[in-house]
């Protein structure tokens, strides 16, 4: 072998040398790479079929093996590549959830950050997100930013900061002054040490009081919180006529915290009512003589915010509410019955609703001269006569309702102290304002106490009657999440609670306060008015004519010296009443040139400068009907206006009403359009922020009289009901020879038209929306609307199934079955389960119901079924496929139920 051959071999058997492994040659670099590369491939291959798992696992075994050159060779590549330390989230996230990010920011830091960079200055200008720093703050622009305008918001938020008052404490001090003026050193220790003392004696009286409260609490109670309402509950209960007699009246009134004046005698009483012959009347409220009578009470639920009316009846009176819908003249009957226990009422009160001719006393029963004398109706005036003591005893019954401000209301009261013989009384004032009647002069005999004032604590009545329209919304909320708590109690107590609930909130003590400023103000005005002759003629001074009266004829019957009084000075009533007339038609354009002025104007002017808030379209859907409402009623009120100047005995206004009521197809319009009128607002202020922005800063301001544009919208329906009651007040005090007559007879007719128009329709909304809560209250319940289908009562009551019917009813055991609701309607039974849901750590519950059927009542019958050792309170209804036996949980619910169906299958049948 020659020396090359050798050589070579030598060289091949290097190349082929091996390391850790018989397959990875360490000479030969370009076989080494290649076997590299096919072990990686291998690798990779084997990677790619691997679950996640398996791959996390293979990772994290190789960065176990790796150095911290190798490791930071990985981070260097994830930062080049990915870059997660210094990316700029507003140009990677989303655009709106970069503003969601920096709307967090406060405004400070928002121009901070508008300083980073051209992204960031551009997300931190938008206007969603200045926008509602402005609005809470209570600044909106002037005008609507156009599409591409572009921070116009964050531009008016720093021009209010800038035009802010901001001063400190050094520097306001220097220009508004201070009250921390300097003392000497004298009157600083002395006004310390007075401090001092003072806080002595209370913690000395908080210390003796508690020692008092663990002295006389019961030995199961653990601390003082509780001591006193365990102490009412251990106290007897005594039945509620008595309760005068123990002093429960002084009690509640030092419940209800109010400021007492003392008078003459040294006594205490409330502040009185601003009428003059009211002075003095609870001066006599703890006189033996009135101790031991009983007065009573109905208050109808038809009256608005009737709880408060509840909370102001006063200690030891036996008050009963009843509800308006659902009730009949016999039911009323029964919970007089049951309240007063067999004795009889030294004075009876009825509270409901009504006008100067009718007393609204239930659903179907408008008390009036028409009906007055049908058999059950006079039937229920003389079973309720009996319940009150004979007139030589000094009973009566008064009436809460308008009936002496018309010649028919006072018929009424003829025919019913005719009727049951005993002395009916109603106020006859005129005032316009809601209920402001019940605080007027009252027909009738003069007693030592007005009839609000035996009934009623005065100063609570006088704050519902100011703000009924405004307490009924408020009350219908605190209604709804106060009824399911107040279930079970009673209607009155429930109603109680409610009521002083309102009170509390309202803050009694600033209501007082501003009655008695009130008080000073009118006796004020009064004696400015007495000192100008020329508006003495729009004055009344019945003080002049009632002692005459009073004194000359003593045994003539009340109502004939009424009668003759009212002939007497027919002439200065009727100036009054034409004077309220002028005033309250006054104040009703005023109330629509407000609709004028503050929202029509301004929304024109940004319309007619390019800025416009509202399109001409929704403008004119919105506003034309009330602006021609303006326009009719200002026409009017200038003829009552030229008419009342130059007013004498011999004048007339009837002909003015039939030319502005011939005319009342503008109001016919503006009806027909109210439903559309008010959504249109709706839409807009949902859709256009502009107009948002326009109602709530102009919605409910002293220049709006605090309403909102709705609540003005309103005003027109309710001002046709004191039409009717000014014109029949100008009729009572006009001659049957006098000119006018009969054109405000004819007028009265024709307003009275008008306004059975306007109830109709109020009537169809309401049963409307009623009959649609219902129907989607009630999982597969039938279409309920029909025309003139109405709701007249719900009861709750439970099924019962019969184990044997075969033996006799006072031997026959019953099982629960289910819970029942029965909806009564005026042509039909609506029968529905009822369950009941509860909420995780929520107290209340909620009722669902499921459709079972419906029976039409021509075709439903009725059997009782008498009270056993097993049952009580059940009775049976049948209808043409299904029978329920169905039992109440009380007593009077049965009565009240079968009462109401009875009385309806009646009126049914005779249709």
């Amino acid at each position: 072998m020659s020396a090359g051959d050798s050589s070579r071999e030598t060289l091949e058997m290097e190349s082929f040398h091996t390391r850790f492994s018989a397959w990875t040659p360490c000479s030969n670099k370009a076989l080494n790479r290649q076997l590299f590369q096919e072990r990686v491939a291998l690798i990779s291959h084997w990677f790619d079929l691997w679950t996640n798992k398996q791959r996390q696992e293979f990772l994290f075994t190789i960065l176990l093996r790796c150095t911290k050159s190798q490791l930071r060779f990985v981070h260097d590549q994830f930062s080049e590549r990915m870059q997660v330390a210094k990316v700029d989230f507003s140009t990677v996230l989303p655009r709106f959830i970069s503003l969601y990010i920096f709307s967090f920011l406060s405004p400070k830091d928002l121009c901070a950050a508008a300083q980073v960079s051209w992204p960031w200055k551009f997300l931190t200008e938008q206007d969603c997100i200045w926008m509602p720093k402005c609005i809470k703050l209570g600044w909106f622009l002037p005008y609507s930013p156009t599409d591409h305008e572009y921070g116009a918001w964050k531009h008016h938020y720093i021009a209010c900061v800038c035009s802010l008052d901001w001063l400190t404490p050094r520097e306001a001090a220097a220009v508004y002054g201070t009250l921390n003026e300097p003392k000497a050193g004298d009157e600083e220790l002395q006004e310390r040490h007075r401090e001092k003392c003072l806080r002595k004696l209370i913690w000395g009286e908080i210390a003796l009081r508690k020692k008092e409260l663990f002295r006389v609490r019961p030995p199961w109670v653990s601390g003082t919180r509780c001591s006193r309402s365990f102490k009412s509950r251990c106290q007897p209960r005594l039945p509620h006529t008595v309760r005068g007699r123990v002093g429960l009246q002084e009690a509640l009134e030092k419940q209800l915290a109010l400021p007492k004046r003392s008078n003459a005698f040294g006594r205490h009483s409330y502040p009185s009512f601003s009428r003059e012959n009211w002075r003095g009347v609870l001066k006599n409220d703890d006189s033996p003589s009135d101790a031991f009578q009983t007065h009573f009470i109905l208050i109808s639920s038809q009256i608005p915010a009737y709880e408060m009316v509840v909370d102001s009846v006063r200690a030891g009176v036996i008050s009963v509410v009843y509800e308006h819908n659902g009730m009949t003249l016999e039911s009323l009957l029964y919970l007089t019955d049951k309240a007063l226990g067999g004795q009889k009422a030294q004075s009876m009160g009825i509270f409901s609703d009504g006008d100067s001719r009718e007393i609204n006393l239930l659903q179907g029963y408008r008390i009036g001269i028409k009906n007055l004398l049908r058999p059950e109706v006079r039937d229920f005036w003389e079973k309720l006569g009996s319940f009150v003591a004979p007139e030589e005893e000094g009973g009566h019954v008064d009436l809460f309702v308008p009936l002496g401000a018309s010649e028919a209301g006072i018929e009424v009261l003829s025919q019913l102290s005719q009727l049951t013989g005993t002395c009916f009384t109603a106020p006859a004032g005129i005032a316009t304002g809601s209920y402001q009647h019940i605080l007027s002069d009252w027909l009738g005999r003069q007693r030592e106490r007005a009839p609000p004032s035996i009934y009623f604590s005065e100063p609570k009545l006088q704050a519902w009657s100011s703000l009924t329209d405004f307490l009924e919304d408020t009350v219908k909320s605190v209604r709804k999440q106060f009824r399911p708590l107040f279930k079970e109690l009673q209607k009155n107590v429930s109603g109680r609670i409610i009521g002083q609930f309102m009170f509390d909130t309202m803050s009694m003590t600033d209501i007082l306060n501003n009655e008695e400023i009130a008080q000073v103000l009118a006796d004020g005005l009064v004696e400015l008015s007495k000192e100008n002759p020329e508006r003495n003629v729009l004055e009344d001074s019945p003080q002049d004519t009632k002692p005459s009266l009073g004194k000359n004829d003593p045994n003539f019957e009340v109502l004939v010296q009424l009668e003759r009084k009212r002939q007497t000075d027919w002439s200065a009533k009727r100036t009054r009443v034409a004077g309220e007339l002028l005033q309250s038609e006054r104040k009703y354009v005023q109330m629509l040139e407000i609709v004028r002025d503050v929202y029509v104007a301004p929304l024109k002017a940004a319309l007619a400068s390019n800025r416009a808030i509202l399109s001409a379209a929704n403008l004119q859907i919105i506003f034309s009907d009330i602006l021609q409402v303006l326009s009719l009623n200002r026409q009017f009120l200038d003829n009552l206006r030229d008419r009342l100047q130059e007013w004498g005995p011999a004048h007339c206004v009837g002909e003015i009403f039939l030319k502005f009521g011939s005319q009342l197809n503008t109001y016919t319009n503006f009806f027909n359009n109210y439903p559309v009128v008010l959504k249109t607002i709706e839409k807009c202020r949902e859709m256009v922020p502009a107009f948002r922005a326009f109602l709530k800063r102009h919605d409910k301001t002293i220049v709006t009289k605090m309403l909102s544009l709705q609540e003005l919208l309103l005003c027109p329906s309710r001002r046709f009901d004191e039409y009717i009651h000014l014109l029949y007040a100008l009729r009572l005090h006009t001659s049957a020879e006098h000119a006018d007559r009969g054109d405000l007879t004819t007028a009265i007719d024709q307003m009275k038209a008008y306004k059975g128009y306007i109830d109709q329709m109020k009537q169809n909304s309401n049963k409307k929306d009623q009959l649609s809560d219902i129907q989607r209250s009630i999982l597969g319940c039938p279409i309920l609307s029909e025309v003139n289908r109405y709701l007249i009562r719900v009861q709750d009551v439970v099924q019962l199934h019969c184990c044997n019917e075969e033996i006799s009813f006072f031997l026959r055991l019953y099982e629960h079955t289910r819970d029942l609701s029965l909806f009564l309607f005026n042509d039909a039974l609506l029968v529905a389960s009822r369950g009941t849901s509860h909420t995780p750590f929520e107290r209340t519950s909620k009722s669902t119901y499921q459709f079972i059927a419906s029976v039409a009542l021509h075709r439903l019958l009725i059997e009782d079924i008498p009270d056993s050792k097993y049952i009580k309170n059940a009775f049976i209804l049948q209808g043409p496929k299904h029978e329920w036996i169905c039992a109440t949980e009380a007593e009077d619910d049965k009565f009240l139920w079968l009462s109401v169906l009875l009385n309806t299958i009646k009126s049914t049948m005779e249709k």
